[in-house]
């Protein structure tokens, strides 16, 4: 253990990042800013057309889905990467509809569509609407459907018809997809909450590499499968794995953890607001760095909210050299910073990539102690918007001074058994997969 990174100093206040072209006021990762950043507007608004998902999915891989009780495509908005031409955006389906309904003291968790497959979506928008360009379905390397079902009785939660009644069957194939980029190959890269894991993927979308922590022993799966991520990830917390993926320009992918890790139980993690980022080297496959990341006070990002654990990190934009724009969130509300990647911050293989005690997660300020916490600036607090939808996943910069969002609309799902209708049809929320573009006052790079 490194004596040097047990000591606890007085609070100190963190210098200065290097000028950007946004106005804002910086502080020590645990600042709240004394104002918003720069202030916006929304210029256009446009929403996904009913597509039911059957269709969708059939004309992907027949004869996939036989039954989609009433669901419409949906869930495109996990996140959305510039494609090539302007005004298109590459996005990725999650793990498909899905729910939770109590049973007795359980909750079990619910696949309606269990033969859904996670896919990849080109989008544009064209006037109100949201267009699909194409569509590709995650496959493994036989060609199979990945799905989107749970992989390891014990360490995921059990899957069950849409009822809560009938168990369904693990897949170790299976991939709860969130985070997208493509590379200059024309591959894509992917982040899967159950893991977590890194994936890479082929321009048809057959799985080529999945990298998951060290120790994790997955087996079964019909791709390779690939221990080169930190065993102190297989601490994540259920369901909030890897989230949020960037591409920087030197190749190097950075890849976002949505939540603390629960290091070393539960209370820790819950109640932590500090988080981690990895750095991926694609030419050597292999992680390089591993950063700590601490959120604002759960109320600054979502007023009137007290309950820290609802902190995420869902979307990452790389800027240009090893700067990134880091979306923090609530389901309610969501701010968007800005931090540099810099060598000193790096916390790879250190004492707080362990289990021992005071761990990374169990300190009241990591700011306030050696750990190198990222510095950040304010770029937008999205609450002071008019019109941006909730649950925004996907974000991304169009030119130097427009955000693209994109929401997670969950497929018009929600939780509870009056989620379907005596008939097993959905009872749809009504909540719209919508994209916004937001115009800054100020360019951002």
């Amino acid at each position: 253990m490194n004596p040097r990174l047990l000591r606890r100093p007085a609070a100190v206040v963190l210098p200065l990042c290097a000028a950007l072209a946004l106005s804002v006021v910086v502080g020590t990762a645990d600042a709240t800013p004394a104002h918003h950043g720069a202030t916006a507007r929304v210029v256009s608004t446009s929403t996904l057309p009913d597509i039911p998902l059957a269709a969708f999915s059939n004309s992907l891989l027949p004869g996939s889905v036989d039954d989609d009780r009433g669901v419409d495509l949906g869930g495109i908005g996990s996140d959305l990467y510039p494609a090539e031409r302007p005004g298109e955006y590459w996005t990725v389906t999650d793990r498909g509809p899905n729910g939770q309904i109590a049973v007795g003291k359980d909750k079990r968790r619910t696949f309606p569509v269990p033969g859904f497959d996670p896919a990849i979506v080109k989008i544009r928008a064209v006037g109100g609407r949201v267009q699909v360009l194409r569509s590709i379905p995650l496959t493994t390397a036989s060609g199979a459907p990945v799905t989107g079902l749970p992989n390891q009785p014990g360490r995921d939660e059990a899957p069950y018809t849409y009822d809560a009644s009938t168990p369904l069957t693990y897949n170790p194939n299976g991939l709860d997809t969130e985070g997208i980029v493509r590379d200059r190959d024309g591959s894509f890269w992917l982040v899967d909450e159950y893991g977590p894991s890194l994936v890479h993927v082929s321009a048809k979308g057959r799985v080529l590499a999945r990298h998951v922590p060290k120790g994790l022993g997955l087996t079964g799966a019909d791709y390779p499968v690939i221990e080169s991520l930190p065993e102190i990830f297989l601490q994540r917390k259920i369901n909030r794995g890897f989230e949020g993926l960037a591409l920087l320009p030197d190749g190097d992918l950075v890849m976002a953890l949505q939540s603390p890790l629960l290091n070393p139980d539960k209370v820790a993690g819950e109640n932590s607001r500090t988080t981690r980022l990895l750095r991926f080297s694609t030419r050597e496959d292999r992680v390089t760095a591993e950063y700590a990341y601490r959120f604002d006070p759960v109320e600054a990002v979502e007023p009137g909210q007290t309950k820290t654990s609802e902190l995420k990190i869902s979307a990452l934009v790389a800027l240009g050299g090893d700067r990134l724009l880091v979306q923090e969130r609530t389901d309610k509300g969501s701010r968007v910073h800005e931090v540099r990647l810099r060598r000193g911050s790096d916390i790879l293989g250190t004492t707080w990539d362990t289990t021992a005690g005071p761990t990374l997660e169990q300190l009241d300020d990591a700011a306030a102690t050696d750990v190198p916490v990222l510095r950040k600036r304010l770029v937008l607090d999205l609450n002071t918007v008019p019109g941006i939808p909730g649950k925004i996943e996907g974000i991304a910069l169009e030119g130097s001074s427009t955000l693209v969002l994109l929401n997670d609309n969950d497929f018009g799902m929600t939780d509870g058994p009056a989620a379907f209708d005596t008939a097993g049809r959905l009872v749809d929320s009504d909540v719209e997969t919508t994209l916004v573009r937001v115009r800054l006052d100020r360019p951002v790079r």
